[in-house]
C-alpha cells in the first residue's frame, strides 16, 4: 500500500509519501504520512494512494487529518 498527501488536487506535498510493504495480518492496515505545509484559506489537502497487489480501499470516515496555527 503508498500513499501521499496532495495540495489543491494537484501538487504533491513533499515528504509525504508512504509505503508499507508487510503481510496483512488482520485484514486492516494502517499507513502513517507526517509533515509540514503552510495552508491559506481555501486550500484543500487529499490522501491519494493505491495498492500494488491485492484489492483494497482508503476508508475515508476512518482518515484523520490534525493541524496546528504557528505564528
Amino acid at each position: 500500500m503508498r500513499g501521499r498527501l496532495v495540495l489543491n488536487g494537484t501538487t504533491e506535498v513533499r515528504g509525504s509519501l508512504g509505503e508499507i510493504s508487510a503481510t496483512h495480518v488482520s485484514l486492516a492496515t494502517a499507513i502513517w504520512l507526517q509533515t509540514m505545509v503552510p495552508l491559506t484559506a481555501g486550500d484543500t489537502v487529499e490522501l491519494q494512494g493505491y495498492f500494488r497487489v491485492a484489492d483494497g480501499y482508503f476508508a475515508a470516515d476512518h482518515t484523520s487529518f490534525w493541524g496546528n496555527k504557528i505564528g
